[in-house]
């Protein structure tokens, strides 16, 4: 595979499954290489014609054969467990030319079974760190890996070529990549990324398991805690291999998060003062200098929260206003517990481009509107 930066040139790209990441990264090369054949396995029919239907690939198929013979790269877009079997089924079939890349979220597990199967000079793994609560390939988006970092962990004996070429691939459809190792990799997304989504499910769950049989806490639950807990929506097949991968990093990460918790709640039990004010201080500090500009594993939201009018016809004549504009709202909602919100009508976007022109054009208005960081 050279650099890819011939937009001429007929490129032939794989997939193996369609969901939400495989789907979004296939609309992102037809977008890039309209003249390029796209390939792709799927176990249903039905999400094969979709994709077919949507432009993203030229053939599918539902089982792993020759077809994926020639191809430049082959992206491997399944669970992680399911990765390492797509490996083997395709190595009968793999030209010398192809260079084989994955989307999982772990790693070294998947480096692992390329040594095994001696396919090193072959592989660099990816991983795009983007995504949604949602799954499917009803809702990949070409422009979902936009400002998100996707990190690369190349083997050892992959050539240069092929990871500046994948490098270039990735900057192309509007990624920022990053070069890193499989276990530095691992570590990192455990943190930031495994832990996290575990803490969201495990605090849902908290509420759900203490909420009264009329479920008052789940009604008048705010939007702050639905943000922390949006995540526990995720796909719990794709999370549950997850786990069951990268789990010496995520169980030794959980162990100090477990800790600072039991201090926490020593602290609160014994009255300490100021242990609280400390901790709010200090985690506020870390958290305002985080960048808003790329996106990571935990999707960045792109809301506005709006005063508007408790009359007939308010929602409706603001969303006009916006439909006017040619600005796209993704959700929008009544807020019905104001306790850490300001504005009653919660507005999503489905860009950072299209909330900032509904900001000004609002204000223009004179709507009062209100960003939460």
């Amino acid at each position: 595979m050279n650099c890819m930066i011939d937009n001429n040139k007929h490129y032939k790209f794989g997939f193996l499954s369609l969901g939400l990441i495989g789907g979004s990264i296939a609309l992102a090369i037809r977008q890039i290489y309209s003249n390029a054949e796209i390939i792709a396995y799927a176990r249903r029919q039905s999400t094969l014609d979709e994709a077919i239907t949507a432009g993203a690939i030229n053939i599918g198929t539902t089982e792993i054969n020759e077809l994926f013979s020639d191809c430049d790269i082959i992206f491997l877009c399944g669970p992680v467990a399911i990765n390492n079997q797509f490996l083997e089924q395709l190595k009968p079939f793999l030209s010398e030319k192809t260079i084989i890349t994955d989307v999982g979220s772990v790693k070294c597990s998947i480096h692992k079974a390329v040594s095994q199967l001696g396919l090193e000079h072959q592989f660099i793994g990816g991983h795009p760190m983007a995504g949604s609560e949602k799954t499917g390939f009803e809702n990949a988006n070409p422009f979902l890996l936009e400002n998100a970092y996707y990190i690369l962990t190349p083997t050892k004996t992959v050539p240069s070529e092929a990871i500046a070429g994948y490098y270039s691939l990735v900057k192309k459809m509007g990624a920022i990549p990053m070069i890193l190792n499989s276990q530095e990799h691992d570590y990192i997304t455990a943190a930031i990324s495994h832990v996290p989504h575990l803490i969201a499910a495990a605090l849902a769950n908290l509420v759900h398991d203490h909420d009264s049989a009329e479920g008052t806490m789940k009604m008048i639950a705010a939007g702050g805690f639905k943000d922390i807990t949006r995540i526990a929506s995720s796909s719990p097949d794709m999370w549950e291999s997850i786990c069951m991968s990268n789990t010496e990093n995520i169980a030794d990460l959980l162990d100090d998060y477990i800790h600072s918790l039991q201090s926490i709640s020593n602290a609160i039990r014994t009255k300490q003062t100021g242990f609280t004010h400390n901790l709010f201080t200090a985690s506020k500090e870390y958290r305002d200098s985080f960048s808003d500009l790329p996106r990571g594993p935990i999707n960045k939201i792109f809301a506005c929260y709006v005063d508007i009018p408790d009359e007939a016809g308010a929602i409706a004549s603001l969303a006009t206003l916006l439909a006017k504009a040619d600005i796209s709202i993704k959700n929008i909602g009544i807020i019905h517990n104001r306790d850490f919100e300001e504005g009653v009508l919660r507005i999503e976007f489905y860009e950072q481009s299209s909330l900032e022109e509904a900001i000004t054009l609002l204000k223009k208005l004179h709507y009062s509107i209100y960003q939460r960081k």
